[in-house]
Order: C-alpha cells, then sequence, then structure tokens
C-alpha cells in the first residue's frame, strides 16, 4: 500500500479547487487513461451490448465507473446481476468476494468476469475457512457452540458465507448488519443450550462491535476478540462462555486507517464539520462521528444535505473525491491526513476492463469466477436467511 502524508485539505468546493489554491487536490490520481483507451472502451461496449452487463463499486477509479452500467455496494450490484437474466457476461468492476456474490445469485448460463484476479480484499482474506473451520472446534471444545450462531459480513468469501449457512447462520451488510444480529440471537433455545445465545461475527472485528454495542446495547465487556493465528483464539474456555458476540480479529485495511485524533483535530479546524464515517471504522472513530452508515447512506446523505455543509468523511477516497466534484456546494474532506485508495479496488483500471471486453469481443472469457456447486448452495442459503429479514 502506498501512502502519502498530506495536509487536512477540503478535497473540493467544486471542480477547480486546484486552481484556487495552486495545488493539486489531495489524492489527485494521473488523468484518465490514454483516449486511443477510452475508445477502444466504448467500441468494445457498443460491440457487446445487451450481452453484457457491467458493475461498477463505488470505491472504483472514475474511468471505470463512466462504463459502468450501474453503481452501487458489493451486495447492490450482486441483487442487480442476478435481475439481469439475459446478459451472457456480467463483469464486476470490484472485487473477488463481490464476483463471487454475483455468480452465486445469477443464473447458471450467465458467466461472471472480473477484471484482474488481482482484486482482492484484505478483510475477506484476514477469514480463511481452515482458520473459521478451527474457531468452530474451539469453541466446541469450550462447550459453547450449540449456543452459537455465525453471522459474516458480505465482506467475506464464498466458502465463509457457506459455513455460515451449514451452520444456521446468515450473512448481513453494513445497512442490515442490526437486523440480522437480532435474528441471530433469536435463533437459540438458552432452555435447550443451557447459556445465552451468542454470535461469531466475522471477519470485520470493527462492524460487528459498533453493532452489537451502540446500536443493540451490549458492552464492550459482552464481545471478545478471536483471533485465528494464536490458539484457541487467544481465549479461554471461561472468555468464550461469558461473551455474547465473539469477533474475529479482521479489520478493512482502508476503514482502519482513520483516527479519532483527527476527528478531533478536523473538529477544532473546520467550523461547523460534520463527520460522517462508515460503521467498518474503529469504535472510537465511530464514537467521534455525527452519522454513521453504509457507502449508500454516506453517498444519501450528502446528497440530500443543504448548500454550505462541511462534510469530514471517513470511506475509501476514490468514492470521497466522487463526492466533492458531484457537489461543489458543499465543503468535503477526507478524514485522513494520508491520502490511500483500496489498492486491491485500484487493481481494476481501464486496461484491465479494455482486455476483459474486447476479449469477450472475440469469444474468449477471461478471468470467469465460479463457485462450486456446494459452496454455492450454502452460500446462498445464508444469503437467502439475510434476504427474508423484516424490513
Amino acid at each position: 500500500m502506498t501512502t502519502v502524508d498530506l495536509p487536512l485539505l477540503p478535497l473540493g468546493r467544486g471542480r477547480d479547487l486546484g486552481s484556487e489554491r495552486g495545488v493539486d487536490c489531495p489524492g489527485d490520481l494521473p488523468p484518465a487513461s490514454d483516449p486511443d483507451l477510452v475508445a477502444r472502451a466504448r467500441a468494445a461496449r457498443e460491440a457487446l451490448g445487451d450481452r453484457a452487463f457491467i458493475l461498477g463499486h463505488h470505491y472504483q477509479r472514475d474511468e471505470v465507473i463512466a462504463f459502468a452500467d450501474v453503481t452501487g455496494d458489493s451486495f447492490k450490484l450482486a441483487r442487480e446481476a442476478a435481475a439481469r437474466p439475459d446478459a451472457e457476461y456480467v463483469v464486476f468492476c470490484g472485487v473477488h468476494f463481490m464476483a463471487e456474490s454475483a455468480d452465486i445469485l445469477t443464473g447458471d448460463d450467465q458467466q461472471v468476469i472480473l477484471p484482474d484476479l488481482a482484486a482482492g480484499c484484505s478483510m475477506a482474506d484476514m477469514a480463511r475457512l481452515g482458520q473459521v473451520e478451527d474457531a468452530w472446534d474451539a469453541l466446541e471444545a469450550a462447550g459453547v457452540a450449540d449456543a452459537v450462531v455465525p453471522v459474516t459480513y458480505m465482506n467475506s468469501s464464498a466458502d465463509i458465507k457457506a459455513f455460515c449457512g451449514r451452520h444456521d447462520g446468515a450473512v448481513c451488510t453494513s445497512s442490515n448488519a442490526k437486523r440480522a444480529l437480532e435474528w441471530a440471537f433469536a435463533q437459540k433455545d438458552e432452555a435447550v443450550t443451557g447459556m445465552p445465545t451468542k454470535v461469531l461475527f466475522l471477519p470485520d472485528q470493527h462492524l460487528g462491535r459498533n453493532t452489537a454495542v451502540l446500536e443493540l446495547g451490549f458492552s464492550l465487556d459482552d464481545c471478545v476478540v478471536f483471533d485465528p493465528h494464536r490458539p484457541g483464539g487467544g481465549l479461554t474456555p471461561e472468555q468464550l462462555r461469558d461473551a455474547r458476540v465473539i469477533l474475529w480479529k479482521g479489520h478493512c485495511s482502508v476503514h482502519g486507517r482513520f483516527t479519532a485524533e483527527v476527528c478531533r483535530e478536523l473538529r477544532r479546524t473546520i467550523p461547523d464539520v460534520k463527520l460522517l464515517v462508515h460503521p467498518e471504522c474503529r469504535h472510537d472513530v465511530v464514537l467521534e462521528a455525527d452519522l454513521v452508515g453504509s457507502t449508500e447512506f454516506i453517498i444519501d446523505t450528502v446528497r440530500k444535505a443543504p448548500a454550505g455543509t462541511s462534510w469530514a468523511i471517513g470511506t475509501e477516497l476514490n468514492l470521497v473525491r466522487r463526492l466533492a466534484n458531484e457537489h461543489p456546494e458543499q465543503r468535503i474532506t477526507f478524514l485522513d491526513k494520508t491520502v490511500c485508495y483500496c489498492s486491491t479496488m485500484n487493481r481494476i483500471d481501464l486496461p484491465h476492463l479494455v482486455w476483459a471486453l474486447e476479449s469477450l469481443v472475440a469469444g474468449q472469457v477471461v478471468n470467469r469466477i465460479s463457485v462450486d456447486r456446494d459452496t454455492e448452495h450454502w452460500a446462498k442459503v445464508a444469503l437467502e436467511r439475510m434476504l427474508s429479514l423484516p424490513g
């Protein structure tokens, strides 16, 4: 990950901030790929027509978003793919776990393509199936597994979703994590298990902790962190029996960078600033924030805000810059002194997209993402449990 320390400058009061201040905006990328690549992308897109459906995650570069048929967060895009059964090819400009979810939810005759197979997710990679199975063995050894319901964040691999499906658990998103945890805590009968229900939350400890403490009223003492790199997760059987929420030791490498110190500095330096952050941020950052919510919530909040509002936003920089450019009537600042894009999201660039599209035009399917039948079945079970959650 390449980072550069910069002063806390606003990202925009319009597109000409650089000319106003005589400096480039923090995080400026080089101009979009050369015009020849842009023209080739347009030609390939036109040649494919309705045979291809291109999805662009909010964290993608602008040069990629320009060719997306739909933009959104990971789950919205997977559902959009499922709603296009006539598209022969689904080109997912995101990361690997997102493309897996699209493959799970689309038809057998549809093919999902990820323009760069190196576009993974550091958070998803922090929970491997073998590690989670070992953790379940530790829960069984402690005598608590019968009272545990696993819930995994959408930002996880297909086999982790399938693990949750097999063990009577579910998937959640950042927008419905509260409902998913409420559902999970209602799944076990204390009279049968002999103890209150527990949730094993994978793989993002911060979303799990923030939801359990700030939305469901648990205390920090009710939460323990299971470290897959330590024997027994670094926890005693007594700690596992006393816990209500067992958090996996995982995090987002971007959202984990934001600090409470910078939050306080921004409040001192920008009058009436509102701090708007994603729940993947650390607990102390969320406590400093004025508003906390999913990517879609962040976008919607900024779009509805009155002109002249000042925002410091804690989420991926591509999205924050896009919001600054789309809303010149507002003052938008990145909630970090360090410019840091999601390195894996940024692997999907215009050259990779052009290569994938031109290959499809030539009749060659490249970088297809395919989930095996058994994993697909159980992952879909977990996803459908989430989809059945009330409102």
